[in-house]
């Protein structure tokens, strides 16, 4: 089975089961064996901020050392989104191998009119992957209410309800009473339900619920929380204190509204786990969560936001007010069946509205929203029925000091986002093989491969569309002569993977035609062009051709030159003949992250680092300092480094501020463990794609804290939770990453992923030269290795081969 046929089939699934219940989910997984038997499960469930609480939970879990697989909905971008496992998307296999052992029972219990519903299919595909991967612990979000929703079919060992407010009232409830008491049966059976609510609705569920820990600002709270609000665009303090125990921290949800989840994180993760005050501290702060007043930039600032009833959009126009902005430019779209008049009233006043419609069938038509908004009073009120147009329409008009605010649906935030998430991938394709594995990763169907591939042989462009721009792109560049190939899922909604394919001259012809319409192309025009260039020019070195980073290890335990430049002036003795040799940068390390490595405090880390780089600063090349840690980031770059090499990725929180307010190019790894852990099993897709879509949020994320793009620069992390396969897969298809608009570097250094070619530790020399070869005419901006003189060879005579004309002589 191809992936689109097992999404195909899930989304055409119904929606709605017309009596309520949890039978029909326990059947499904009675049929399957029940797979979850043996997995502790963790309910939230909530009107609003469920969500969030979840990801905050998952991830403070995580930080105890526990698996944790994480159940969320709805998905922005990737049904598999909502099934994650240690912060990682379900594998695209996995979800085929379940549906081919679960389609005949759905199909008979159809024929009798009990079909699973799409919602309850998830959910039991959740619990299945949660079981088979033997996780830890599963965090699951509740869909609906709480006695009847599917995730129901478990016994938590904990849960929570973290608010309640009118919704879904022809389903669980009229008042919130009655809301909150449906909602408070996923009170665990030997543990005390967790909840913010509070009055009638916290009455409502002390009568369900045998205990309860209450949340809350109120100092008669059993867990007291405070929002200490903002400490800058992206992040505010919280602080939360139960009985004998308390935090301070930083969040990446901003919102009062967040301290009550993070209390309620807190606190649960407190009933199941053993962790420490730092562990949960750190936890708290790594959790994000997209699309939920996700601040992307600030000149104008821009700020996205799925609230989608009047509840989510008073807590919206709260966050809101404490930053300062002139106009405020609101692009909405929304769910026809949602309170747009209760909404409207409570979002802030904007100056300009543009009502638009997400590419749905639920979506509210546009001219209907407008008019909402002009009853509520608002002069200026425009209709774009595309939502990517209305965003692009609105950045345009905003200035430096004026805010761009998209919100009603987390539907409509899905399409906004794409701007600054989608991917326009350049691929290799040298042949038939080529052209196949690229149409297959892009699950185009068996007959459309068959007809395309031999067309792929030229310029190939894989990216992800909506389903109109897609139409639209297939009939232009079939039409001058070139073809499109589009993933099979079919529903209308989901967006969908396309390998473009033509000529140059055909690719530009295309650009020339999307720039006469107006109707959603604007990103896709640029992304296309970025796609079509041959790469950046400008300030850094690695801009100006491959770049050479020599590796500087003052450690006594790296894996290839552990403790042969401990000593200060052997250090430095070695950088300078590297940079003598043609390093372009020196990059020093003071903790090793070869497989099972021990961490190294902040302070002996800072203290092997900082003195190499005090004595390194006035030399002719750039300095890096290879860390994860970002209070030594911060150490060096005081001490004169340039650049910062973070093999982690971000996992210190602080990490892409230290950059930020350092102005400093930063590297980012994808890397699954820093140390790299022994034998851990990683499974992959395929390993390039998921590379590229894992290290997207990465990028954005330094991007949020004030990085731009060309400070960006993105390592694939060979030999870093990749098999020796898929570590020379990564390599031979380097070039892909420039997909995300970043420099991209490769560490291939003496890595064991060599014996796969017969190079034994002592032997990887010659190949360590030649992989550098194959990156530099791959047209990578840096290579980072420990033998400069020989590497920087190997790169000049890559270049010279690709531009005989830059050789003198």
């Amino acid at each position: 089975m191809e992936y689109h046929e097992a999404a195909n089939f899930l989304f055409d699934l119904r929606r709605f089961r017309p009596k309520p219940g949890t039978e029909s989910t326990a059947a499904f997984l009675e049929h399957l064996g029940n797979p979850h038997d043996g997995v502790d499960c963790i309910q939230i469930a909530g009107s609003n901020g469920k969500g969030s609480t979840a990801r905050m939970l998952e991830r403070s879990l995580r930080e105890t050392g526990l698996s944790v697989g994480l159940y969320t909905s709805p998905h922005l971008d990737d049904l598999r989104e909502r099934i994650r496992i240690d912060g990682r998307k379900i594998p695209r296999a996995d979800v085929c191998e379940f549906v081919e052992r679960a389609r005949e029972y759905v199909t008979d219990r159809a024929a009798d009119g009990e079909s699973p519903t799409f919602f309850e299919t998830m959910t039991t595909l959740a619990l299945w992957q949660f079981g088979r991967e033997d996780v830890d612990v599963a965090v699951l979000e509740v869909g609906i209410g709480g006695r009847y929703d599917a995730t129901s079919v478990v016994d938590p060992i904990a849960s929570a309800v973290t608010s309640v407010s009118l919704e879904h009232t022809s389903v669980i409830g009229e008042t919130r009473a009655e809301i909150a008491r449906d909602k408070a049966h996923v009170a665990p059976a030997d543990a005390s339900l967790v909840t913010a609510v509070e009055g009638d609705a916290l009455a409502a569920v002390e009568e369900v619920a045998d205990d309860v820990v209450t949340v809350g600002t109120d100092e008669n709270a059993d867990v007291e929380v405070e929002y200490g609000g903002r400490v800058n665009h992206t992040e505010a303090t919280v602080t939360v204190e139960g009985d004998g125990w308390d935090l301070e921290t930083r969040l990446s949800m901003l919102g009062a509204h967040q301290a009550e989840n993070a209390g309620i994180a807190a606190t649960l993760t407190r009933q199941v786990a053993d962790v420490s005050r730092g562990d949960l501290e750190w936890g708290l702060r790594n959790a994000h969560w997209p699309g939920r007043f996700e601040v992307i930039e600030t000149e104008p600032l821009v700020v996205l936001d799925g609230a989608h009833n009047p509840g989510a959009c008073e807590r919206l126009a709260e966050t809101l007010s404490s930053f300062a902005y002139d106009d405020l430019h609101l692009v909405v779209g929304a769910m026809h069946e949602k309170d747009h008049q209760g909404m409207a009233e409570a979002l802030p006043t904007p100056d300009v509205v543009t009502a638009c419609r997400p590419a749905l069938d639920r979506a509210e038509d546009e001219t209907t929203l407008a008019t909402v908004f002009e009853r509520a009073g608002v002069d200026a009120v425009e209709t774009e029925p595309d939502v990517a147009d209305a965003f692009a329409g609105a950045l345009a008009a905003a200035d430096a000091d004026d805010c761009v605010l998209v919100t009603g649906s987390l539907f409509a935030v899905a399409e906004a986002r794409s701007r600054y998430t989608r991917t326009e991938t350049p691929k290799r394709v040298r042949d038939r093989t080529d052209a196949t594995r690229v149409l297959e990763n892009a699950d185009v169907p068996a007959d459309d491969r068959d007809r395309t591939q031999d067309r792929a042989i030229h310029r190939v462009v894989e990216t992800t569309l909506h389903r109109h721009q897609a139409d639209v792109l297939e009939r232009e560049l079939v039409r001058l002569g070139g073809d499109c190939a589009r993933s099979g899922i079919r529903r209308s909604d989901e967006a969908v993977d396309a390998v473009l394919m033509g000529t140059h001259s055909q690719f530009e012809g295309l650009i020339a035609v999307l720039e006469d319409r107006s109707d959603g192309f604007a990103d896709v025009i640029q992304g296309l062009r970025t796609a079509l260039e041959d790469g950046p020019t400008d300030a850094y070195p690695w801009q100006d051709g491959t770049a050479v980073m020599g590796i500087l290890n003052v450690t006594p335990d790296s894996f290839h030159d552990g403790g042969a430049y401990d000593a200060l002036e052997d250090a430095l003795a070695r950088a300078e003949a590297m940079i003598e040799a043609g390093a372009d940068v020196v990059d020093v390390g003071g903790e090793s992250t070869r497989p099972g490595a021990d961490p190294v405090p902040i302070e002996e880390e800072i203290d092997r680092v900082v003195p190499v780089i005090e004595r390194l600063a006035d030399l002719e090349a750039l300095v890096s300092v290879d860390t994860r840690k970002a209070a030594v980031a911060e150490a060096a770059l005081e001490a004169g480094a340039d650049v910062v090499n973070d093999v982690s990725g971000l996992e210190d929180p602080e990490m892409r501020f230290v950059a930020a307010e350092h102005d400093a190019p930063i590297v980012l790894m994808h890397s699954i463990d820093a140390p790299v852990v022994p034998g851990r099993d990683v499974s992959y897709d395929d390993v390039v794609d998921d590379a590229i879509d894992e290290l997207t949020e990465r990028v954005l994320l330094a991007r949020k804290a004030g990085l731009d793009r060309d400070q960006i620069v993105v390592d694939p992390g060979l030999g870093f939770g990749k098999s020796a396969r898929e570590s020379f897969e990564l390599l031979g298809r380097i070039d892909e990453f420039h997909a995300l608009g970043c420099p991209v570097l490769v560490g291939h250094s003496h890595k064991s992923m060599f014996e796969a070619v017969d190079c034994g530790p002592d032997e990887r020399r010659a190949a360590t030269v030649a992989a550098t070869a194959l990156a530099a005419d791959r047209g990578v901006d840096l290579v980072r290795v420990h033998d400069v003189p020989e590497n920087v060879a190997a790169v000049k005579t890559a270049l010279a081969a690709r531009d005989p004309g830059s050789v003198d002589g």
